[in-house]
């Protein structure tokens, strides 16, 4: 990209973060991919929404803010060897929003397209050129151009999870409605051979909102690189806090797949298992092309193990929900895939 000037300096001698953490090695990471600070709409600043993401258990955030780049010398600073910064913007469109995840340092999509212009490929295409994720955004919110009208073909993720208006209370229907449609689509995506998976993310604008919820992703290492290619792959789950884990397998004859992985069950027995931690009293459920399909409870001190038998001539894939006992869902998963 070119080189762009901010006050007598260059771009490339400001302080944006590094795209590489020293972080775990190859490791589960959670991470916020949808922020505002208060060089977009946000109430907090920058220094603000690194300490509260580090407190509520996050390993990396994302600079989103509303049609524009993450501002030079405010970041850079913030990251460290366990907390990575990505780049990106949030693209408020006139027919829905998207977030434009990955970019490069200074540079900005451009917002100003809706559906009937057929403007919305060459932004994609601009973002893919990056080594970004395009990432369709709470596509039933509640207001003007909230509403996702852009077809999904084109984008890498869907964000099924937003917590922007559910501070006090961290599921709400809009959320529910699109994960009903991102879980009724998953199995025509599939066959078609392409499937876009599920992210949550808090959509911070406010005090409180960060990590609720955020987005679990099993990367090689932490770098914006390997993060994103987890969450393009599906190698990742949904949790709306630090205190909530599901490790979610599926086994075939000695072999194991996990979240966003195929499995080739050879026309044989699959072994569906689930162990979650931190949902009292909640429940946990597998949901197939066919529906929800097993339904269990958990204890009173939130931990268990649920396990449900299958194959892959009954089910080409399974997912996993677990929901508190008012029916608010704590973590949802992508699916393990069956051949």
């Amino acid at each position: 990209m070119d080189r762009q000037d901010f006050g007598g300096r260059t771009l490339s001698s400001l302080s944006f973060p590094s795209a590489r953490a020293v972080g775990r090695g190859a490791a589960w990471y959670r991470g916020d991919c949808h922020v505002h600070s208060v060089h977009s709409d946000g109430e907090l600043t920058p220094e603000e929404l690194a300490v509260r993401a580090r407190a509520a258990g996050l390993d990396f955030i994302a600079t989103t803010e509303h049609n524009s780049a993450a501002v030079p010398g405010v970041w850079g600073h913030l990251a460290a060897d366990d907390f990575l910064i990505l780049l990106g913007e949030e693209v408020t469109t006139k027919t829905g929003h998207w977030l434009a995840l990955g970019l490069n340092p200074g540079e900005v999509v451009d917002w100003n397209h809706q559906v009937r212009d057929g403007l919305v490929d060459k932004c994609l295409d601009q973002v893919h050129r990056a080594g970004g994720l395009c990432v369709a955004a709470h596509p039933h919110a509640p207001y003007p151009s909230g509403d996702f009208m852009f077809p999904f073909l084109g984008f890498d993720a869907v964000e099924v999870w937003n917590g922007l208006w559910t501070s006090d209370r961290p599921w709400n229907a809009d959320n529910e409605a699109a994960l009903a449609e991102w879980g009724r689509s998953l199995a025509a995506d599939l066959h078609m051979g392409s499937w876009r998976p599920a992210m949550g993310n808090s959509d911070t604008h406010l005090e409180g909102q960060i990590g609720i919820p955020h987005t679990v992703a099993f990367a090689e290492e932490l770098s914006t690189e390997a993060i994103l290619a987890a969450i393009r792959a599906g190698r990742s789950w949904i949790a709306d806090s630090a205190n909530v884990d599901v490790s979610f397998t599926a086994h075939a004859d000695g072999r194991v797949a996990g979240v966003g992985e195929r499995l080739a069950t050879h026309g044989g027995q699959v072994e569906v298992q689930a162990a979650v931690r931190g949902v009292p009293m909640g429940t946990v459920s597998f949901h197939t092309d066919r529906g929800r399909v097993h339904r269990a409870s958990l204890s009173g001190d939130g931990a268990g193990t649920v396990e449900w038998d299958t194959t892959a001539e009954r089910s080409a894939f399974v997912r996993v929900e677990v929901r508190h006992p008012n029916g608010h869902v704590a973590a949802l998963t992508n699916p393990i895939i069956f051949d």
